[in-house]
C-alpha cells in the first residue's frame, strides 16, 4: 500500500503527518532508521524482540526436530 504524506514543522523538529490507514494504534514512540535518501518507521514495543521469541518457545511441541535429518555441510577446503 502507498500514500502521500504530509511534512510539517512542530517547534524546531520536522514532523509527518500519517494516513489515517498508517496509523501506530497504541504506540507513542517509534524507532527511525534513516536508508539512503528515506527513513522507516517502526513501532517501538515495550518487549525486546528476545523477549517475544523467548515466550513464544513454550508454544513447539516436545517432538519439535526431534527427528532431524541433515546431510553434512560440504565446505572447500581452506588452503
Amino acid at each position: 500500500m502507498t500514500a502521500v504524506a504530509k511534512l510539517f514543522k512542530n517547534g524546531q523538529s520536522q514532523a509527518v503527518r500519517l494516513p489515517k490507514e498508517f496509523r501506530f494504534e497504541n504506540q507513542e514512540e517509534l524507532f527511525i532508521k534513516k536508508i539512503e535518501d528515506g527513513v522507516i518507521l517502526m513501532p517501538k514495543h515495550d518487549k525486546s524482540v528476545w523477549d517475544h521469541m523467548f515466550e513464544r518457545l513454550n508454544e513447539f511441541s516436545d517432538d519439535f526436530m526431534l527427528t532431524r535429518e541433515q546431510p553434512a555441510q560440504e565446505r572447500e577446503g581452506l588452503f
